[in-house]
């Protein structure tokens, strides 16, 4: 079985401790902001300030399952587990997405229950605005600072949680136009501040969720990035072509399945040593878990003659798929 790179092992702890750091962080602040809008919204009267508050704390449930995943996901390969633990990753964020999904619709139930009593609605204090203009500013600068970090580590479940905080920014924006509109005589629209919110959230949390759920499902990477690992792959010296490359996302990584077609006329030590270079190659260019290699001889004067014919008929010309490899 082919090793991995040592670099890509290596870049595991300094992943880890990045990510780390930067869930804490978001704890912190999600940990003072659901504290403070929840405390002003029931002192102010305002239901999307508590809204606002519950999505923050929504928001501190998930940090806890990133920090979870993220631990498990660091750990190495074991005999139940041949390719590591790395789709906690995408575990994580189906939990994430159906976390947010829940909020989301008890939000829309909430503001629905207000809005068909418009009477009922109380003038929120001014408060209630200072807390939403501070909680805006505080989440816009919390997702600046996790989407650099999940973007420098390239982990797809911190991109998420980052976008997280991006929704909550919007949604404290919502809240703050909401509230200041019912301190201007327009009571109604601060429940309407919470049922916006409330569908930001579902929103969200559905694409959360459907997005994790293919990846599960083994879900190819994208096609610039096969297209890629194909050049990566028809670049390698002795690799006369390839067919049929296939790949499947593992976390933030890939596995990779391909034919190479190599000379028939090559002793198996040659086309390992081929294979091996191809398969080196992918690992240290791109973000691959593993790539497995299979070789099909192919017989360069029968590729060199079936060009020629492609030349002079090329509605015609056909390469056929190369013989059963070995």
């Amino acid at each position: 079985m082919i090793e991995l790179p040592e670099d890509h092992e290596n870049d595991t702890p300094a992943k880890q401790q990045a990510a780390r750091r930067s869930i804490l962080v978001s704890v912190f602040v999600n940990l003072v902001l659901t504290a403070l809008q929840v405390a002003a919204g029931v002192f102010a009267g305002s239901q999307a300030l508590i809204a606002d508050g519950i999505h923050s704390l929504s928001d501190l449930l998930s940090d806890f399952v990133v920090l979870l995943a993220s631990r498990h996901s660091s750990k190495a390969a074991d005999a139940d587990h041949h390719y590591g633990h790395y789709r906690y990753e995408n575990a994580a964020s189906l939990v994430l997405g159906g976390l947010l999904l829940a909020v989301g619709l008890g939000m829309l139930w909430s503001a629905f229950v207000k809005i068909e009593s418009p009477q009922a609605i109380p003038q929120v204090h001014v408060i209630a605005l200072y807390v939403a203009l501070g909680a805006l500013v505080s989440k816009e600068l919390l997702f600046r600072y996790m989407l650099a970090i999940a973007k420098r580590i390239r982990s797809s479940m911190l991109v998420a949680n980052a976008w997280h905080a991006r929704s909550d920014a919007a949604s404290s924006l919502v809240v703050a136009i909401g509230i200041g509109g019912n301190l201007l005589g327009f009571a109604l629209l601060d429940p309407i501040a919470a049922l916006v919110v409330g569908l930001m959230v579902t929103r969200m949390g559905a694409t959360f969720a459907w997005n994790a759920l293919h990846d599960l499902m083994d879900r190819a990477v994208s096609a610039e990035e096969i297209a890629a690992i194909e050049q990566t792959l028809r670049q390698t010296p002795g690799v006369l072509g390839l067919h049929d490359l296939r790949t499947r996302r593992v976390g933030d990584l890939a596995i990779v399945d391909v034919h190479l077609e190599l000379d028939a006329g090559m002793t198996v030590a040659q086309g390992h040593d081929i294979a091996l270079d191809a398969h080196q190659r992918v690992m240290a260019q791109h973000q691959v878990l593993n790539v497995m290699t299979h070789v099909d001889p192919v017989v360069r004067k029968a590729l060199s003659d079936i060009g020629n014919r492609s030349e002079k008929s090329p509605e015609q010309g056909h390469i056929p798929q190369s013989p059963s490899g070995f």
